[in-house]
């Protein structure tokens, strides 16, 4: 090798080198995912020089990649989701082979055209797997307006950068995911201190749509209970300012989105309410910004009692966890709501008792001081009570304390 060319290939693996100790720099400086996502684009779009670069992660709980990055800022309310195999950044994901295409990109049996920024067609594209510790992390595209040669080097090296991007994400959503379930865990804690203390059950109810609203991120969270006599779900609790929301009439069972998770016993999932046909109040969700949703039944063993809904404001696929996680705030919610109805059963049946006994007493005085039978005497009670608009109960103490004043007297 000549002396010029070992110079050459010196100097280019010193900018190798640089590059990748930029890459380090900005995308390992920061455990926000959306940041590391962001300084991805920025600094592969940089370093090819691309028109336009986006990121697809790979979510296995519905083994599908999402668009979370792009060259350029997302239309709101996006959501370009692919499967594998589906389209060029489906394959690749499905190969974990990169493809390097240098003209007619657009014209390529595996390409799939989306409609988000129908003002741009480019000619070259480069889809790179994101891979880290041999596991799927996502796919990275980087496409060129004009036709372009991509070389073993240059593909080399976006491989190697995509290689170091891989980790950082995988590290930021690791990050992500620990913050999320220390969250979980000191909601479902909090919520488990509140259905033990003395709080009334609308302050408790009020606490876990909050707490549910900021756990799963969520615009909107309410819990609606099932009135049987009506067949109808009815809101008691929500973390919501809006009065649209709050004062929504009842809803059907049998003619709503929520009613199913009632009738099924199981969370029912929707992309989109403003587009699904059984959601009744589109109307409020286009003017909230609520778009997916999920209901989860509220149940005391086998007995549903209400639901928990969650409203995103942007398409969201729920996970398995976030539905277990759901599942167990709703749980607790019921939780909470039998307890206040046991309490409520038992201080009724103490009443009805210490009336009983108050009747009882209160007749045997009728009794003796009138010669009335037990049962001329109940219906005097009866009377009296009806007469003078008073609970029995209150005419019995009435009686007794007449009768204790009397023998004081004598």
């Amino acid at each position: 090798m000549s002396g010029k060319s070992t110079e050459d290939l010196l100097a280019k693996r010193e900018r190798e080198l640089s590059l990748l100790q930029r890459v380090t720099e900005r995308i390992w400086s920061t455990l926000d995912l959306d940041q590391v996502l962001m300084e991805a684009v920025s600094v592969i779009t940089e370093f090819t020089d691309a028109d336009a670069c986006f990121i697809y992660l790979y979510e296995p709980e519905t083994n599908q990649l999402v668009l979370k990055a792009a060259h350029r800022e997302l239309p709101p309310g996006s959501q370009v989701t692919l499967k594998l195999g589906e389209g060029i950044t489906g394959w690749v994901a499905q190969q974990r082979e990169s493809v390097a295409i240098p003209k007619g990109a657009y014209a390529d049996p595996r390409f799939k055209m989306f409609n988000l920024f129908p003002e741009e067609r480019y000619e070259a594209l480069l889809s790179v797997p994101l891979v880290h510790r041999d596991e799927l992390v996502g796919i990275v595209n980087v496409r060129h307006r004009n036709q372009r040669e991509y070389s073993q080097d240059e593909i080399a090296l976006v491989e190697m950068v995509a290689h170091q991007v891989g980790g950082a994400i995988a590290n930021a959503m690791l990050y992500e995911e620990t913050k999320r379930r220390a969250m979980t865990i000191e909601a479902l804690s909090e919520i488990s201190s509140a259905i033990v203390s003395d709080r009334y059950i609308e302050e408790i109810l009020g606490l876990i749509a909050s707490l549910t609203a900021k756990i799963m991120n969520s615009r909107i969270s309410s819990l609606m209970l099932l009135d049987n006599s009506r067949n109808e779900l009815v809101i008691k609790a929500t973390q919501s300012l809006s009065e649209a929301y709050r004062s929504k009439p009842p809803i059907k069972v049998h003619q709503s989105v929520s009613g199913k998770a009632v009738i099924h016993k199981r969370p029912i999932f929707v992309l989109d309410v403003r587009r699904e046909e059984d959601f009744a109040y589109k109307d409020i969700a286009e003017r909230e910004g609520l778009c997916s949703l999920l209901s989860v039944p509220m149940m005391i063993r086998d007995r549903v009692i209400g639901v928990l809904n969650i409203y995103p404001a942007e398409p969201h696929y729920f996970t398995p966890e976030e539905v277990r996680v759901a599942q167990a705030v709703a749980n607790q919610a019921a939780l909470a709501i039998e307890s206040v109805r046991l309490w409520e059963e038992a201080q009724k049946t103490r009443e009805e008792l210490e009336t009983r006994k108050l009747v009882e007493r209160a007749k045997g005085v009728l009794m003796d001081k009138f010669g009335l039978t037990e049962s001329q005497a109940h219906r005097k009670l009866q009377k009296l009570s009806m007469d003078r608009g008073m609970p029995v109960k209150r005419i019995a103490e009435i009686v007794l304390l007449s009768a204790e004043l009397e023998e004081e007297v004598e």
